[in-house]
């Protein structure tokens, strides 16, 4: 597993959300959050930043480049 898909789901899990939940608060399919969760695919750089802001963390953390948030 990709440090992005790791991190996404750890933090999806400790806001208590279920995928479908996250899609709607970041404005994507349910179904892009369980393809960027398994490593199926990833996101756009405008969406990994969205996530990034969601969940206040960098984009650096979310792609394993640093390992505090």
């Amino acid at each position: 597993m990709n440090k992005f898909a790791e991190r996404l789901k750890e933090l999806r899990l400790e806001k208590h959300l279920s995928q479908r939940e996250l899609g709607l608060k970041i404005k994507v399919s349910q179904a892009a959050i369980a393809r960027w969760e398994a490593n199926l695919q990833v996101p756009n750089i405008d969406i990994a930043i969205t996530v990034a802001q969601f969940f206040g963390v960098s984009v650096d953390y979310l792609v394993g480049l640093q390992d505090f948030k």
